[in-house]
Formats: C-alpha cells, structure tokens, sequence
C-alpha cells in the first residue's frame, strides 16, 4: 500500500540499497525490514494494521538515508582547492551550519549547528564542501564529541591549513525526550589545531564570532 509519505522515499535506488549492504558487509534490506517489523511487534503494536502496513519499508529507506556518510570518504569532498586568493591569509569562517545526526547509544537524533573555521596556507577550499565534509560525518551512528574531532581532523590533514576551529551547538533527544527530559539543554563541543590552539586571540575571535552567530 502507497502513501504521500512513500513518494520521496521510492526516489531512492534499490542500487543504493546494494552499495550500503556492501559497504557495511551487513544484512539485506529485507532482513532490516523484519527487524523493523519485529521492532513494532515489540512495541505492541501490529504491523499489518493500515497506518503501519508498508512502515518497515519505509523506515528502512529512511535509515539508509540517515547512514548514508558509511559510504562517502569525506576526504575526497576536500580534494579540489585553490590558489588565486589575491593573496589572503585570514580566518575563513562559516557559522550556523545546520547539523543532523543519530546518537550511537539511543538511535534518536542530535540536532544543533556546527560553526567552522580554518586558517588558509596558501589554498582554500569550496565553502560548500566544508558542509558535506560536517553532513558526511554526521550521517552516521555519531557521538558529539567524536563528530567534532572528525570534522576537524579531515580538513587539518586534507588541506593542510595553518589550523582548524570547530564548535558544534546540538540538542540530544536522548536527553530532551526520555530520560532526564530536559528539552532546553545543549551540549557545546569544541576542537582547535594549529594556530587557533596556540593562539588565544584567534581562538577568541573565532568564538566571539560563533556567538554573533
């Protein structure tokens, strides 16, 4: 049974499905589609009742979507740079990125903003890969802490940089929806390299700038 919800979903190819269970060396998507069933069994629901029927289908593709950073080298997004920047050799900054991934000990999401930042030599990279590099990461089973240095630790050995500066801002709903249930907590993290770990003037600029943002 097709609903409104199944159209995007069916966009994606049963190709992908393939590469996912290829490069994960784990089950077929059919086996992820009976766990899911068992799952809602679990729950206490029904699975063949008409609200749910078509669900694990759906959940399935959804999950090969959140996960799909298991398939990408986030170094190869940072391969292409340039040269010909008239000479500048300042902080290169994007704030407010926004950020989605999954909490590895709860399977819930981590939701926030990512500020980054690097000190060129020499060569810059496309703004926009600085994005895919953080979405990559973030497509995975993640914890905050290991996201953060990820991130960081690509674009210090992909582009070489003079250093690098992450702060991510992400609300966990491990903690905002069950548990503790706190819904207005954040979690703040940080990773500097280079000169903005050396530098305490730059390092505050670039969090004075986070803050504006």
């Amino acid at each position: 049974m097709m609903t409104p919800y199944d159209a995007n979903d069916e966009a994606v190819s049963q190709d992908a499905d393939a590469d996912l269970t290829k490069v994960t060396g784990g089950p077929s998507r059919e086996e992820a589609e009976a766990a899911v069933e068992v799952l809602l069994r679990w729950a206490g629901d029904d699975p063949t009742r008409e609200g749910l029927v078509g669900t694990p289908g759906r959940v399935a593709r959804a999950w090969k979507e959140f996960c799909v950073g298991y398939t990408e080298d986030p170094m190869e997004m940072l391969e292409r740079t340039f040269e010909e920047v008239e000479g500048y050799d300042d902080m290169v900054m994007l704030r407010n990125i926004r950020m989605e991934s999954h909490c590895e000990h709860h399977m819930v999401p981590i939701l926030g903003v990512a500020h980054i930042a690097y000190m060129p030599d020499k060569r810059v990279v496309g703004i926009s890969k600085l994005a895919r590099v953080l979405d990559s990461f973030a497509r995975r089973l993640q914890t905050q802490e290991t996201l953060t240095a990820q991130v960081a630790n690509c674009i210090q050995t992909a582009l070489n940089p003079k250093g690098v500066a992450i702060l991510m801002d992400a609300q966990h709903q491990c903690m905002t929806t069950r548990g503790v249930r706190k819904p207005d907590v954040s979690m703040l993290t940080t990773r500097f390299t280079g000169v903005f770990e050396s530098d305490a003037d730059l390092r505050g600029r670039f969090l004075d700038q986070a803050k504006r943002g």
